[in-house]
This record gives C-alpha cells, structure tokens and sequence, in this order.
C-alpha cells in the first residue's frame, strides 16, 4: 500500500508506541557530574512531561506524550540505579574517573577520561568504563602495556 493512503492519525499511533530505551546490564557508576547530568536529564523529562500533559494538543499530538514518557522513565530508572563514585585509585593504577593518556604503536597520543554510560561522549574524549578501550588499561599504571583492537597501548600518564 502507498504510503499516500496511510492515514496520518496512523503515523501519530505508531509514534505513540515508542520502544523504551535499553538500560545495560552493567552497574550505573557516574562520576559527581555524571549525576549532576542525570539530575538534569530527569527535570528536563518531568518538564517536557508535564508540559504534554496539560497541552491541549494531547489528542492531536499523541508522539509528545510517548517521548515525553520514555524519555521520564529511562532518566528515572538511571536515577535510581546510580552509584556515585567520587574517588580514584590512589595507588596510581587507572581506575573510574580517571584521565588516562595513551601512546599508540604509530606514536599517536591520545587522552581519555573514563566515566559512566550516561556521560560518555568519545568525540569529546570521554569513554564509558565498560568500553573496549576502558577495559584495556584498567588497572594498569604509567609504563603499563595494554592491548587494544590487537595493537599495543602504553599507558604514559594517569591523573
């Protein structure tokens, strides 16, 4: 059937039944921005809730509503399933919260700061602690060799 015989109330139903987003498995660790950031994700959903809400366009707009209600439960459920982490290790070994800087085998150096899902942005220098790249040099301390994506890493600052 062509999409011009679809009627546009149908469109509206199909948004209406959004999928919730997936929650990993993993523990929620954030950092005390990370938090911070979840705190500000959640108010923004109870305003954008309530705002679809009490709109009048509730009937007409039933997608507002749909993506206003997901978006409330995903930041509560992340809410409620934080743990804070404010320390690193002292003993100098990559850890949560950490910043760690990285020389690749070709003499690229490269700074990552490890921190929760929510707050991870790779393209700002930030990576999730469960992410490959995390995972290689946790633990690890300046001078430590890692491998990462079948090349070696040497860990050559940790803060």
């Amino acid at each position: 059937m062509s999409v011009a015989f679809t009627k546009e109330s149908d469109a509206e139903a199909v948004a209406a039944d959004l999928p919730d987003r997936p929650i990993p498995a993993h523990a929620n660790l954030v950092t005390p921005q990370g938090l911070a950031r979840i705190d500000a994700e959640l108010a923004s959903a109870r305003a954008a809730w309530d705002a679809a809400r009490s709109s009048d366009a509730i009937t007409s707009d039933r997608s507002a509503m749909a993506r206003a209600t997901r978006d409330l439960r995903y930041w509560s459920a992340r809410r409620a399933s934080a743990q804070l982490v404010e320390g690193r290790p002292d003993d100098g070994s990559v850890g949560f919260g950490c910043t760690v800087e990285i020389e690749r085998a070709d003499g690229r150096v490269q700074r990552w700061h490890i921190v929760g899902d929510d707050e991870a942005d790779p393209a700002n220098g930030s990576v999730s602690y469960v992410s490959p790249l995390a995972r290689a040099v946790m633990s690890k301390r300046v001078g430590d060799v890692a491998l990462l994506a079948g090349q070696e890493i040497e860990i050559i600052a940790v803060a």
